[in-house]
């Protein structure tokens, strides 16, 4: 791993692959969320399974937070080395005219996109951890003394979009997801070498996702705030 880490075009590869692997988890993640749109009582119940079932929380979980410190970790190194490799002449000319905003701005997105995830980290894994593993209780409920009382995540899920703040701030988040999508979806696939005739079909499911999947969460949130 050390050795792939140690050229430019292997950083890019492990960069493209982190990304790839995010991705996959950003719409399984999707996937759940918006069941508390259409059935509560799924959701409540897949997220009771995701948040028990050992695989998850022991293997799939720590891969998970590997996966998305290295993909940051390795985002500032490239940029800062792009950076130094880069003449400044060239950054103010050249650079600007043959490139979008989204690409010259995947470091600023991707600082959006960090502070986002902490903020969600905060609200909804901390919680989590802090109910299992310092109360000690595994049941899931709203009151674990009551085993009709019913699941807590559908609730503590709307009671985090009650503050129009935290719901602005989580909307701005994902439209700069978007951005930062757009052009990294491309930039893994041809990290990876995925240069060939599948590309154009790979480039419009790319665009499709990378609004589509930002879009939905923020629909997640507006619709939890009004319907509160």
């Amino acid at each position: 791993m050390s050795g792939i880490l140690n050229s430019s075009i292997g950083r890019k590869f492990a960069m493209a692959l982190s990304a790839l692997f995010l991705m996959v988890f950003l719409l399984q993640h999707f996937s759940i969320n918006i069941l508390s749109v259409f059935s509560p009582d799924t959701f409540n119940e897949v997220s009771h399974f995701m948040g028990t079932f050992w695989v998850v929380q022991y293997l799939l979980q720590p891969v998970l937070i590997f996966g998305v410190v290295f993909h940051f970790v390795m985002g500032f190194v490239l940029e800062y080395q792009n950076n130094k490799a880069r003449k400044v002449g060239y950054a103010k000319t050249s650079r600007a005219a043959n490139s979008t905003w989204m690409s010259r701005n995947m470091l600023l997105t991707g600082l959006v996109v960090l502070a986002f995830l902490a903020l969600h980290m905060y609200d909804f894994w901390v919680h989590e951890m802090q109910v299992k593993y310092i109360q000690g209780d595994m049941s899931g409920l709203i009151n674990p003394d009551n085993a009709e009382s019913g699941f807590r995540y559908y609730e503590e899920l709307r009671e985090k979009f009650v503050d129009p703040i935290r719901v602005g701030f989580y909307a701005v988040s994902f439209v700069l997801l978007a951005l930062h999508l757009l052009h990294g979806f491309n930039s893994a696939f041809q990290s990876v070498g995925a240069n060939n005739k599948y590309v154009k079909g790979l480039k419009g499911f790319s665009k499709v996702y990378a609004i589509g999947i930002p879009v939905g969460f923020i629909f997640i949130a507006l619709f939890h705030h009004f319907t509160h």
